[in-house]
């Protein structure tokens, strides 16, 4: 997990196609300034990072989904549910699968656990559009080999 380029996703775990799913894994750092604040002498993963990080998931797998050839957008978050603290150290084991599809938008469902505890869940909009340009492409496609996307899925024009 890379907080400070808010790269949230460290690896891809799973990803299934023909069922619409994805798994990932993040490891929050033991130490980094955001801590500092939130809260100091007892560190807690922000919830609006764990719903980002919901987020990133679902977009890998809508990226998966449409070939590597749309973008995907956060643009809404619904009935999201903090079940219970995520401290530094942690391994987030975060899933997600599509609920619906259409239209320039698609929906799934997020979740995240450790070591098999449910700590949130959400159901995410998105909307997504061809890459704005190139360099954003590029980056993803840098992104999406740290990460483990799976290469045959990153096609080139």
């Amino acid at each position: 997990m890379h907080l400070e380029f808010f790269q949230l996703i460290d690896r891809i775990t799973d990803l299934n196609i023909g069922a619409k799913t994805i798994a990932a894994e993040a490891q929050v750092p033991e130490k980094n300034t955001i801590f500092e604040g939130h809260f100091p002498g007892y560190p807690l993963m922000p919830g609006v990072l764990l719903i980002e990080t919901m987020a990133q998931a679902s977009g890998w797998l809508l990226i998966a989904l449409m070939k590597f050839e749309r973008m995907p957008f956060l643009g809404a978050v619904k009935e999201a549910k903090m079940r219970g603290f995520v401290s530094p150290g942690e391994t987030l084991k975060i899933d997600a699968s599509i609920v619906h599809e259409g239209s320039g938008f698609a929906m799934t469902s997020a979740e995240i656990s450790v070591r098999g505890q449910l700590r949130c869940n959400a159901t995410l909009t998105f909307r997504h559009i061809p890459f704005p340009n190139p360099d954003l492409r590029g980056h993803m496609d840098a992104v999406a080999r740290r990460i483990g996307f799976p290469q045959e899925m990153i096609l080139h024009d």
